[in-house]
């Protein structure tokens, strides 16, 4: 079983012994293999040509990746912590995101920015954060949020082929963790813009993003023991949000609860609530929908506060056990 950085490696190599334009370019990308070991093995495979380490200047080196892709290459570019690309949004935001539409179609973008997100790791209020919500507000980027490492591999591959940006934010935790089933072998793709039923029950819907897949997994199995069955549906890609997945669902458990690491205010949970509030299906919820997020400040360094900052899995399950019980 590959962990998630084992798949993320495993992607990257295959796409880049397919097409000579991918290569990877990052602050300690190459000799060191990547501040959490992902592009290990990769400069010694492909050389110093194709695993660039750049200089510390995130909107230096995203702005070089996005002069690449411009000029028919397909980077991909690691950002160390994903805390850091606010120092490159202009060249993300207003640069790659914008160019195929101000140009009428004219240029392709086609680049994809990787970076670790999530706290967890005692890298407190800088290097911590979940970011997802920055990028899914600027029509132009495509953003991907995998849980698992088969999915990782899959959606990296279809980011890579995009002809446009994509914001692939891959959670530090999850590194080092293998995933609930087998990474594929080979090169097979995974659409961007599906959802996945990870698990189905008749009772709940959780929608859940990351981290919080693995989590309401194990809500799920424990909720199972009591007679609650659960389904369990993460979005994979939340921009563009695939709901029909969700519409489906709600339409037979008559429940739903989401759950993201990120703060409560602004996250694209509330885009999902906002849908499903405005859907066909409202008329078939049996209980208000809830919502299990982070608190809305920054990441504390003190280990115990920033795990209480976040979503554990005893709050998905508290939250679970009454939107169930007190709602039958």
């Amino acid at each position: 079983m590959l962990t998630m950085a084992e798949a993320v490696r495993e992607a990257m190599t295959i796409a880049m012994e397919e097409r000579p334009e991918v290569f990877l370019m990052g602050e300690d990308v190459g000799v060191y293999g990547g501040a959490f070991g992902v592009s290990a093995g990769m400069y010694e495979k492909f050389g110093a040509d194709r695993v660039i380490d750049t200089p510390i200047s995130e909107l230096g080196y995203i702005g070089a990746a996005v002069g690449a892709a411009l000029s028919g290459m397909r980077p991909i570019a690691e950002i160390q912590f994903s805390d850091f690309s606010a120092q490159a949004m202009d060249q993300i935001a207003n640069q790659a995101a914008k160019i195929h539409f101000m140009l009428g179609g004219a240029l392709h973008v086609p680049m994809v920015i990787r970076a670790p997100q999530g706290s967890g790791t005692g890298a407190a209020a800088q290097h911590s954060q979940i970011v997802e919500n920055w990028f899914t507000n600027v029509p132009g980027l495509k953003v991907v949020v995998p849980s698992n490492p088969a999915d990782a591999k899959g959606l990296l591959l279809s980011a890579i082929d995009d002809p446009n940006p994509v914001v692939f934010l891959e959670h530090k935790l999850l590194y080092k963790t293998p995933g609930w089933e087998p990474v594929p072998e080979g090169n097979a793709r995974i659409p961007l813009g599906v959802s996945r039923v990870v698990r189905t029950g008749k009772d709940l819907t959780i929608v859940a993003t990351g981290i919080m897949v693995k989590k309401s997994l194990e809500v799920a199995d424990k909720l199972s023991a009591e007679g609650i069955e659960v389904t369990v549906i993460d979005p994979r890609t939340i921009s563009p949000l695939d709901m029909s997945t969700t519409f489906e669902s709600v339409d037979l458990t008559g429940r739903l609860l989401v759950v993201q690491e990120g703060p409560s205010h602004g996250g694209f949970i509330n885009e999902v609530i906002a849908q499903v509030a405005g859907s066909h299906v409202f008329g078939s919820l049996k209980a208000p929908i809830k919502k299990v997020a982070g608190l809305n400040i920054p990441i504390p360094y003190a280990p115990q506060l920033e795990k209480a900052a976040v979503p554990q899995v005893e709050d998905i399950y508290a939250a679970a056990n009454e939107i169930v019980k007190t709602w039958r």
